[in-house]
């Protein structure tokens, strides 16, 4: 029992008051806005926030060692969702869709079918999403959309044909022996006899597979999960598959994402897309999914998504990779859209699928930059860094341990779907069982954030201006590289080093920081830190300098990285911007990136489009226009639901050439 002394006790009931009456009243700050994914005004996101608030005290109060609790108090960590602490829950899973679709599965009371057709596959992906997400504080993905959706186009194709058949009162069961070379719509006046027969179910098939891509994106943006205030944290991968089946599956998704939702065709927030780039699939003239590269910078152009990932980074090869294995998809790194990666394996298969982050601490090696400033001998100070690094790292690494056997003591029945049918392995347990014997083939995430500011503290520039700040910088990563590895011998885990994306965290540390050291020029002067190890969004560089300097970072963050740049530009009309940067993911080895570029959302009936400075809509004359923009990995509708630190990040972006 913690027992409190009076002044403390009033002092902290002073303050949850002042808190819960900033939500009661809806007041527009850094709390209710903490996320903005999460409606803090609704009565559903209130009950949120009243119920955070209050379990981040029960956690500092009974389940934090004291050391983590001072690293917390003076700014050194941060530990994330940890108002989710208690609930032993995971941040994020890699969705087996494959397997769930052919066997059907529970999801609330009543088990569902395996799917039969395109309209059926996708609902039940859209289910398996939402209600995970219920189970999990963080984000779902889909490794594989294509080839999971692929065999139920097959199946939705010999439906039309049966119908034909039907009509007609003919057997077409001989069409399916020539196999589809590309499912497209065509015009059928020009053909005849059963060329015209084949095209005719060709068509009808292709167009129930894009209402069914409709009907997924417009599911996942307006179904709500968490107790109806957000709707899903969720991403699809795909591009690799270059069956018929798989191709169209791909061109479909492609052109729902493009065309946009609703009747102004508004940008959908989820889910992230994905695009998996490799070198002889879907990349370079020549490969077979070129043509859907292509389409893919189009869309990206336009809707900031596609983000891309690089199957062709050297830390992205799987040996067991063949081009002709139906199931290749097993040995593709998958990401989540916010940039968490999950792929090497100490304890099981190397793969993403069925796997996620348990969870992670981000350390501010801002401030262990700053104790060391004062320190007049460069080496000394550097060295006295390291030292003080070395210090939380080891408070981080066994704050992660503990959090490990809190989650691993949960019980199968918790966790009604990830422990029945996602997780891998979680088909053994039976529901009294704890998650303990298959939990561990998920990483630990050691993030960090600020790399720009701990360097101008350390050496008077940041990575971006100075080689000898660029090489501090790598070596200071690649330090809580090794931490990491010499971590998961000795606590038998899966230890990773993210690049942090913080979003409520953005500011946070920064006011501690500003507090306790005061305003330094480039340091403590803005309201947020930089995020993980990007030159700062203020820092005017070039395309090609920014990826040739923040590229190396990617091999040394393997639980997470991701390349923004920032375009001046009607996107629209410039999709080869978008494969300009892809190109410089793949020259500088860098494992995902994305495009930020201008887009107005008229917040009275929709209307979008990337005029700049655009006061009123050419649509409905309304004047509410907002940016549509990312805020770290993904999309928000509105920026009035940003924080005041990302709010600020917005505003000092510059653009890359």
């Amino acid at each position: 029992m913690i027992f409190f002394s009076e002044n403390l006790f009033l002092e902290r009931q002073a303050r949850i008051k002042e808190t819960f009456f900033s939500i009661i009243n809806a007041q527009k700050n850094d709390l209710t806005r903490e996320c903005a994914n999460l409606n803090a005004d609704t009565p559903a996101g209130m009950m949120m926030k009243f119920s955070s608030e209050t379990t981040k005290n029960f956690v500092s109060d009974y389940l934090l060692f004291q050391e983590v609790i001072d690293a917390m108090e003076k700014g050194y960590i941060h530990i994330h969702d940890q108002d989710y602490y208690p609930t032993k829950s995971l941040t994020c899973v890699h969705h087996p869709l494959d397997k769930m679709l052919k066997k059907g599965f529970k999801a609330g009371y009543a088990p569902l079918r395996p799917a039969t057709d395109i309209e059926s596959a996708t609902l039940l992906a859209c289910i398996s999403l939402e209600t995970a997400q219920n189970e999990m504080h963080g984000g779902q993905a889909i490794p594989a959309f294509d080839f999971y959706m692929a065999p139920y186009l097959k199946l939705t194709f010999i439906q039309e044909l049966n119908k034909c058949g039907q009509y007609d009162n003919k057997n077409y069961a001989f069409l399916l022996d020539t196999p589809v070379a590309e499912y497209q719509i065509k015009d059928l006046d020009e053909l005849s006899g059963i060329e015209r027969t084949r095209q005719h179910i060709c068509n009808q098939t292709v167009i129930r597979v894009r209402k069914a891509m409709d009907a997924f994106i417009e599911n996942i943006n307006t179904i709500h999960s968490r107790a109806g205030n957000q709707v899903a944290f969720t991403s699809i991968n795909y591009g690799t598959d270059t069956s018929a089946e798989g191709r169209c599956i791909i061109r479909q998704i492609l052109l729902s994402c493009y065309d946009g939702i609703g009747e102004s065709g508004q940008t959908a927030i989820f889910p992230i897309h994905i695009w998996k780039k490799k070198r002889g699939v879907s990349y370079l003239p020549g490969d077979p999914n070129y043509d859907l590269y292509k389409l893919a910078c189009k869309v990206s152009a336009k809707r900031f998504f596609p983000n891309f990932v690089n199957l062709d980074a050297t830390f992205n090869y799987h040996e067991s990779w063949h081009s002709d294995d139906p199931e290749r998809y097993r040995y593709e790194v998958a990401t989540m859209g916010c940039r968490t990666r999950v792929f090497d394996n100490r304890f099981g298969e190397k793969t993403s699928i069925g796997r996620g982050n348990l969870s992670f601490t981000t350390i501010n090696i801002v401030r262990i930059a700053l104790e060391c400033m004062a320190i007049a001998d460069k080496e000394e100070r550097i060295r006295a860094f390291f030292l003080k690094l070395d210090n939380i790292l080891d408070i981080t690494a066994l704050q992660l341990h503990t959090r490990y056997f809190l989650q691993q003591s949960a019980l199968a029945k918790q966790f009604p779907l990830l422990m029945t049918e996602l997780w891998v392995g979680s088909e053994k347990l039976k529901p009294n069982d704890t998650a303990g014997s298959i939990i561990n083939q998920g990483t630990l995430g050691i993030g960090y954030i600020g790399l720009a500011e701990c360097l101008i503290a350390l050496t008077g520039k940041h990575h971006g201006e100075s080689e000898e700040a660029q090489q501090l910088g790598l070596q200071i990563i690649n330090h809580i590289r090794e931490a990491s590895v010499l971590f998961s011998q000795l606590y038998e885990h899966n230890y990773s080093v993210l690049a942090t994306p913080a979003e409520g965290l953005a500011g946070k540390f920064t006011r501690l920081d500003k507090k306790d050291f005061g305003i330094i020029k480039d340091i403590t002067d803005k309201d947020y830190y930089t995020n993980s190890n990007h030159v700062p969004v203020w820092y005017k560089c070039s395309i090609s300098h920014k990826a040739r300097v923040e590229g190396p970072y990617h091999a040394l963050s393997l639980a997470g990285n991701i390349f923004y740049v920032e375009i001046d530009s009607d996107a629209t009309h410039n999709p080869e911007s978008i494969a300009t940067v892809v190109d410089m993911m793949d020259k500088y080895n860098m494992g995902y990136c994305s495009v930020n570029h201008n887009r107005n959302r008229c917040l009275d009936c929709g209307y979008e489009d990337a005029a700049r400075e655009l006061k009123f809509c050419p649509h409905c004359g309304g004047s509410h226009i907002d940016t549509l923009q990312r805020i770290t990995g993904y999309l928000v509708g509105t920026t009035d639901r940003w924080n005041s630190a990302k709010l600020a990040e917005l505003h000092d972006r510059v653009v890359h050439n």
